[in-house]
């Protein structure tokens, strides 16, 4: 199946966003009319960019309200399409998209719109162009794509066909019967792709404008899509439409590539496989726990890092035998510390300062899953390892951050290789902190949907659905990543708010990147008990005034609570206990203990989380 992206989709000069489409691999583009009616040079320099950049331009597009008009506004609407009929030829492209009726004088006359577009038909058969005529979900009369494909019937042209575009079929809650059971493939004219959370509303035209996104960041049934597609043979191009207002002010080469992996996703997920992944689309990528966590430090900047770390019960255990990185450990957590002047946490820190500049994935297959992350446009980072030490493969991660990915299955552990155990330290027991329950990556709110995306195509990992967090300045989103056990767990939080935690975090480490790092233990009350409480964020006395009347706790577990600084939740499934460190650097440590089969987060807590922040930040 043949990509395209539509040019509205990007940011940019229409130079710049042909430029992105090429460097992704899309194999076509749809020329906007903005795009080129802002554009400096004549369509047929476009015309040449493309050939140039290894693009066809599949299609102008759009062309509004030509049919069912009265009849002095048809003849001018007539009159210029056949101007923009020119343009088309010197674009060098055959398809020219229309769009459905919206004006309040429209016709609802079927006959008469039918004729209408027949005549339009049979003028572009004489230029030799092909026409898709279009359903918008806010159409006047022509709102739904069977009824679209029921004027192109009764318009019966071979010039004529059917523009499908997902979002204005699911937005108003089509279905693919019309579509499986009625329109044949030749009567395709083009296909557009674009998905968008599921919003019951009846503003069509702005939930279109400013929701959309690519398929596989939403909830509409697009791989559904594409499967009947494919099912009825249909090989020609899959194009993006995307409008939508963080995509439009984003690098238009990042959004180009997360379009082209949507694509490949789309293709990946629907019958017949090919390629690489054409066994069990699942099984591609088996993440199976977080392996370490790097730090990016230099000189004595990450002092007040280590002595945090230090009071949770870190160790440094280990020496790297020829970089100047040393590894902190508790139970089964690793903490990476990089000090090494020529490496990528050198220029991470430049950037960022103290933050973690790298995770580590364990996985059963190292080179599968690399291999599965190239294939979904990732991109490889060469590490410099010395003699006899571990080459560990990585890809670009979230914003300048690395994923590195660890074989489990060989009898050892990274740290056996490439590091030296210091003598007489014993890390491993710490306070009782035994493995990295989940980590929090803050992101840009343009690249909310691109990060969740990320760990869904590249590792199979399942995207939970949105909540809002109530920060004293704003409202954060947060959506959770997990593999498929939940051993690894990370939530994505955003805000469009300017004081809020999320971009304060922003602000401060200047990017997207890991705000938190929750650590898993047995028993919270012994873990609090031996950690040196200076750092541990102070929580207000009302908060257990709070929750002892919600949940009838016992008063000597309340107030041991209390003497701690630890929240609680409960649900059905079990309990939850949990504390925070004070940020440092931006940055923030959890404890946590989930009693039974709790599974969630504390998202009840966290107003009261961000209020005790927000008042850190401020003293």
């Amino acid at each position: 199946m043949k990509t395209a992206l539509a040019t509205v989709s990007i940011s940019g000069t229409l130079r710049e966003k042909m430029e992105a489409a090429s460097k992704a691999g899309f194999q076509g583009v749809e020329i906007f009319e903005n795009d080129l009616t802002q554009y400096s040079g004549s369509p047929s320099d476009v015309s040449k960019m493309a050939r140039d950049l290894g693009l066809e331009i599949i299609a102008l597009q759009p062309f509004r309200d030509m049919e069912g008009n009265p009849r002095d506004i048809q003849k001018k609407r007539i009159e210029m399409l056949k101007r923009k009929m020119q343009v088309a030829h010197e674009l060098g492209t055959n398809r020219l998209l229309m769009c459905c009726n919206v004006q309040p004088y429209a016709s609802p006359d079927r006959d008469l719109c039918a004729a209408d577009l027949r005549d339009l038909a049979e003028i572009a058969a004489s230029e030799e162009l092909i026409l898709g005529y279009e359903a918008l979900a806010w159409g006047r009369h022509i709102a739904d794509y069977d009824d679209a494909w029921d004027l192109v019937q009764r318009a019966d042209h071979p010039s004529l066909g059917i523009n499908l575009d997902t979002f204005h079929m699911f937005s108003r809650g089509n279905t693919l019967d019309c579509l499986r059971d009625e329109i044949p493939v030749d009567k395709i004219a083009l296909v557009q792709v674009a998905d968008a959370p599921i919003m019951p509303r009846t503003d069509y035209l702005t939930y279109s404008r400013h929701s959309r996104c690519f398929p596989g960041q939403g909830d509409m049934p697009v791989v559904e899509f594409v499967q009947v597609l494919k099912d009825k043979g249909f090989d020609d191009y899959l194009s993006h439409e995307i409008f939508n207002d963080e995509f439009r002010s984003s690098d238009p080469v990042a959004k180009a590539i997360d379009g082209m992996r949507s694509l490949i996703w789309l293709d990946d997920q629907t019958a017949p496989k090919h390629g690489i992944v054409k066994d069990d689309i699942d099984a591609t990528a088996s993440i199976t726990d977080m392996e370490f966590i790097e730090f990016a430090v230099e000189g004595s900047s990450g002092d007040e890092l280590i002595k945090t770390l230090s009071q949770l019960g870190f160790a440094e255990t280990h020496k790297h035998v020829s970089k100047n990185v040393s590894l902190m450990r508790q139970g089964d957590i690793n903490l990476i510390l990089n000090k090494e002047p020529q490496s990528q946490a050198h220029e991470y820190h430049e950037k960022h300062g103290v933050s973690v500049c790298a995770l580590g994935f364990a996985t059963e297959n190292v080179k599968h899953t690399l291999d599965v992350a190239e294939h979904y446009k990732a991109e490889r980072f060469e590490n410099q390892a010395g003699p006899g030490e571990l080459n560990i493969p990585a890809i670009r991660g979230v914003a300048d951050s690395l994923v590195y990915l660890v074989n489990r299955g060989t009898g050892y552990r990274f740290f056996d290789v490439d590091f030296k155990s210091i003598n007489g330290v014993q890390g491993e027991q710490g306070v009782g902190l035994e493995r990295i329950d989940h980590i929090g990556q803050t992101v840009a709110n343009v690249d909310f949907l691109s990060t969740g995306f990320f760990y869904k195509s590249l590792f199979g990992f399942d995207i939970e659905p949105s909540q809002d967090l109530p920060d004293i300045h704003g409202l954060v989103v947060s959506r959770t990543a997990t593999n498929k056990d939940k051993t690894v767990r990370i939530p994505i939080n955003m805000t469009n708010a300017r004081s809020a935690s999320a971009e304060r975090f922003l602000t401060q480490t200047r990017g997207s990147g890991v705000q938190q790092v929750a650590f898993a233990c047995k028993d919270i009350f012994v873990a609090a008990k031996n950690i040196d409480q200076e750092k541990v964020l102070t929580i207000p006395n009302n908060y257990y005034r709070d929750i002892g009347a919600r949940f009838d706790l016992p008063e000597k577990l309340l107030m041991s609570m209390k003497a701690h600084n630890i929240l609680y939740d409960r649900n059905d499934q079990g309990e939850f206990f949990h504390f925070y460190t004070e940020q440092i650097h931006g940055v923030f440590f959890e404890v946590v203990q989930r009693v039974a089969g709790y599974d969630n987060y504390g998202e009840a807590n966290a107003f009261v989380r961000l209020a005790a922040q927000a008042e850190q930040g401020e003293n």
